[in-house]
């Protein structure tokens, strides 16, 4: 070897190693016996699997007034874990409707039986990749959740995710899938504009554009979806019951809390599951109605306006 040769070679060894000190290292697996659930998470530019001490112990039985989704997320999770072919699910819809909720009874559900989830935030999924191949020889089942996921065009994410749902050349592991919640039904924003791209032919057929195939290829890449509406007036009475129950009220004060409930909704705008939690936790920490304190605003003080019932 000349001397010539044995030089670049040395510098080429040297250039290497100061480009590998810039590149993020590889995850470090966690302790596995530590949690049922772990956060991925950047912590000092190294990404890292934190257990989540404390997990959310909401059970399948106390959600109520979404069956059907309850269902299908469950047969889908039970195949998963036996392991069948299952497939990646998208939730999308209403606010406050028990997406996030579902997917965490799901894991309690199933959790002695070998499911573990990891949450990922939307700015860490260009590290999917790495973190497939973290978990890919494991004997647990894994769901990565994505929570309240939704893009804006031309983040990083947007691609990473794609490819690890369909579209990469390596195989995803078979131990692994993808839960994400949405209140869009196909993750980025749709815009008048797009419909621009448009053409029309002779006979009438319409050929979306190509930012319109864009917007659905990712939505298009889960398996499964499963949409959430908005609740009705007796389906949030139904599960404002179902909590206050939970917290311990008897069935007079459930029965006396029917217009309190209404008000709280009307005031928030909303009557959506979490409006419903959010209004139980504030009669059952009051002690229910007959030990109701001084009212926060004066709304609370005044009798519902005709037709509430109606609302």
């Amino acid at each position: 070897m000349t001397d010539s040769l044995q030089a670049f070679l040395t510098r080429a060894e040297g250039l290497l190693a100061r480009v590998e000190a810039l590149l993020p290292p590889a995850p470090v697996a966690p302790d596995w016996s530590a949690s049922v659930a772990f956060r991925y998470r950047k912590r000092g530019g190294r990404c890292v699997l934190e257990p989540v001490r404390h997990v959310a112990q909401i059970r399948l039985q106390e959600l109520k007034e979404v069956e059907p989704q309850k269902q299908r997320l469950l047969q889908n999770t039970a195949q998963f874990v036996a392991g069948r072919p299952a497939n990646n699910v998208l939730l999308t819809g209403a606010r406050g409707t028990g997406k996030s909720s579902l997917i965490k009874a799901c894991l309690n559900e199933f959790a002695p039986q070998g499911l573990r989830l990891i949450e990922v935030d939307k700015a860490d999924l260009v590290e999917l990749p790495d973190l497939i191949e973290l978990v890919a020889e494991r004997p647990e089942r894994f769901v990565i959740f994505c929570d309240d996921l939704s893009f804006d065009e031309g983040e990083a994410g947007y691609k990473a995710l794609k490819s690890v749902l369909d579209g990469s050349v390596s195989a995803a592991s078979d131990n692994l899938l993808i839960y994400a919640t949405s209140n869009r039904r196909h993750l980025l924003p749709e815009q008048m504009r797009d419909n621009l791209g448009y053409k029309h032919t002779e006979n009438g057929e319409v050929h979306p554009g190509e930012a319109v195939e864009e917007k659905i290829s990712l939505s298009e890449r889960f398996g499964l979806w499963l949409s959430f509406y908005p609740f009705s007036q007796e389906e949030y009475l139904a599960i404002c019951a179902q909590w206050l129950r939970a917290l311990g009220l008897g069935e007079a004060d459930i029965s006396a809390a029917r217009q309190p409930a209404l008000v709280w909704a009307l005031e928030r705008g909303s009557r959506s599951g979490r409006v419903a939690y959010q209004f139980a936790r504030d009669l059952a920490g009051r002690g229910g109605l007959d030990a109701t304190l001084a009212p926060s605003n004066a709304a609370a003080n005044t009798p519902p306006p005709e037709g509430l019932d109606h609302v």
